[in-house]
């Protein structure tokens, strides 16, 4: 489930994150240019210009019938927030309030339709 930046450079697609003129560009695995964050994770600044795609992807999904994110998953459960807008749904979900008007939980991943993932 993916909720964050990407961008194409050199026909791959990377997570990725703008800085001014430059995008950071992450891999799971070593490559060429790439320099080591930590294990698993490797890191290559490029130029802006030089990318060829740039999106937000955002994981949406429903449960109980009603609209939300995908922020992670874990062990069969989708950690959600809730898109409806509407603090009584919230409420009768379960959901706690993780700031003012927004609203998050666990589902059962098995309990979740309509996963989509959707570039911005």
């Amino acid at each position: 489930m993916r909720d964050g930046y990407v961008a194409t450079w050199q026909d791959k697609e990377y997570e990725a994150s703008p800085d001014g003129d430059e995008i950071r560009l992450y891999s799971t695995e070593q490559e060429r240019g790439f320099a080591p964050v930590r294990p698993g994770r490797y890191l290559r600044i490029v130029l802006a210009k030089d990318v060829t795609d740039f999106a937000y992807v955002r994981t949406t999904c429903r449960w109980r019938d009603a609209p939300f994110i995908v922020l992670a998953e874990q062990d069969g459960w989708l950690r959600v927030e809730y898109t409806g807008g509407k603090y009584p749904v919230a409420q009768a979900l379960g959901l706690e309030e993780f700031d003012f008007g927004v609203y998050q939980g666990w589902a059962p991943a098995s309990e979740v339709t309509e996963v989509r993932e959707q570039r911005v």
